[in-house]
């Protein structure tokens, strides 16, 4: 028996990539026929987007793709994980098809191929139709409708050419950061009442989206969510700590991954939220838990957890608050634990039995990386990769079956609310004048994936 250790190379099947979205990189928001996006939206509301900053231009992937697609496939890239614009397909959500968008996707697809690049292909990423919020958006179940419609179109029109697809992005960003704190598209303050509701109208969408690839998927297709989930890492990697972070773990999940894999919201999450639990109908979870070929897992940080017992920690547990000077990326919100993305999908193994897990996104925002000399020197998101990437091989030495890995994010592109003064890309965006430069992290990444071994 060969031990594995770090010196070892990844499984021979392991996935390497890159990851985007569409309306963070293509620009275009308004050609071809395309509709206004929530995105689109609101990004014209003042004060809603660090610098006033839209998605008119973004990257100019639109016009651009072919040469992007030359760039990943120089530096051995050769899977991507994309989305595709709904807006693009229907410009208002559900009425009528727009043949110049999938046209589009299809010139895009035939790039792809002809560098040598396998589309990985989300459903969805944010950028929901404006047509449809105004009908109410993800707080009505007739979105769950018009996405079902989507779904349909999208994997009959590519099932030619794509073979692994990702129904839905991040749930709870779109849900409660877009219905509860406001703070991303479409901006709304609602209740708990209300945002209980977004999540379950995503769940269904999510079915949705299962149920088309299973009908026009064709041979070899495969279909998973991709979930940002609530990543719990114990204080201490002893038994009781361990069982703690657990606990803690299926609690805080309980709202999406517990509920598609246990077909149905559990007895803790109902009772916790009470009177603001979320509606459903009958039949509703038969379509929600359709099994799914994989997981994706969405991982960039996580939370401490250690047992805890008496009166204030009636669950067993207790999360710790990080010290002021905890490291941190310039995103406030991404905390350096790269031990996050072994517990993650241990856990997820462990409570959902899941066979095949893959990490969608994993990567660092920063602020200030200037071009110097031809070059950015990028040696704090370096380490951030290696160090994450030294996690995952862990959790495969330990039989976690991770099965790929997509770095987020290729280029520097429209970071949502903090429009383009984040940067998440391995790429370095000039927006003004749409220069290309890759970074150390890029020439890191490039020869970890060549080599398939942690450097």
């Amino acid at each position: 028996m060969t031990t594995f250790t770090y010196s070892s190379k990844f499984p021979e099947t392991f996935v390497f990539g890159v990851a985007a979205a569409s309306a963070q990189i293509e620009g275009a928001a308004f050609a071809d026929g395309k509709g206004e996006s929530v995105w689109d939206h609101f990004a014209r509301i003042p004060g809603k987007v660090v610098g006033g900053d839209n998605l008119d231009v973004a990257c100019d992937h639109y016009n651009r793709f072919d040469e992007d697609f030359a760039l990943m496939a120089s530096l051995g890239v050769k899977h991507y994980r994309l989305s595709i614009a709904w807006p693009r397909i229907y410009p208002k959500g559900d009425d009528q098809l727009n043949q110049a968008g999938l046209d589009f996707y299809h010139r895009l697809f035939a790039s792809m191929a002809k560098h040598g690049i396998t589309p990985w292909v989300t459903m969805f990423h944010w950028d929901l139709p404006q047509a449809l919020e105004e009908k109410g958006g993800w707080t009505s179940r007739a979105t769950a409708d018009a996405f079902r419609i989507y779904a349909d179109t999208i994997v009959k029109a590519f099932s030619g050419v794509v073979k692994n697809w990702i129904t839905l992005n991040e749930i709870r960003c779109f849900t409660v950061l877009g219905y509860g704190t406001g703070t991303k598209a479409p901006g709304r303050k609602e209740s708990d009442a209300v945002v209980n509701q977004t999540y379950h109208v995503a769940l269904l969408c999510h079915g949705h989206g299962v149920a088309a690839v299973r009908a026009h998927g064709g041979p070899g297709a495969r279909v998973g969510l991709t979930d940002n989930c609530d990543v719990a890492v114990p204080v201490t990697e002893t038994p009781a700590d361990i069982a703690a972070a657990k606990a803690w773990f299926s609690d805080k999940n309980a709202h999406i991954l517990g509920a598609i894999h246990g077909k149905g919201y559990s007895e803790y999450y109902l009772q916790r939220e009470g009177a603001n639990a979320p509606a459903w109908e009958a039949g509703d979870f038969d379509l929600i838990s359709q099994p799914t070929d994989f997981l994706g897992l969405n991982i960039y940080t996580a939370t401490y957890i250690r047992a805890a017992s008496g009166a204030a920690f009636p669950r067993g547990y207790e999360a710790l608050k990080l010290p002021a000077n905890y490291p941190r990326a310039d995103s406030v919100w991404l905390n350096m634990i790269p031990q996050a993305i072994y517990w993650a999908p241990r856990m997820c193994q462990e409570l959902y039995e899941h066979k095949s897990i893959y990490i969608t996104e994993n990567g660092c925002g920063y602020d200030v990386e200037p071009v110097e000399n031809g070059e950015v020197i990028d040696l704090h998101r370096r380490d951030y990769v290696r160090n994450h990437l030294r996690e995952v091989h862990r959790a495969i030495s330990d039989g976690v079956p991770i099965d790929g890995y997509f770095l987020w994010s290729f280029i520097d592109n429209y970071e949502w609310e903090d429009g383009y003064a984040r940067r998440f890309g391995i790429v370095h965006c000039d927006f003004k004048t749409q220069m290309r430069t890759p970074k150390l992290s890029a020439r890191y990444y490039s020869r970890v994936m060549q080599e398939r071994k942690i450097l």
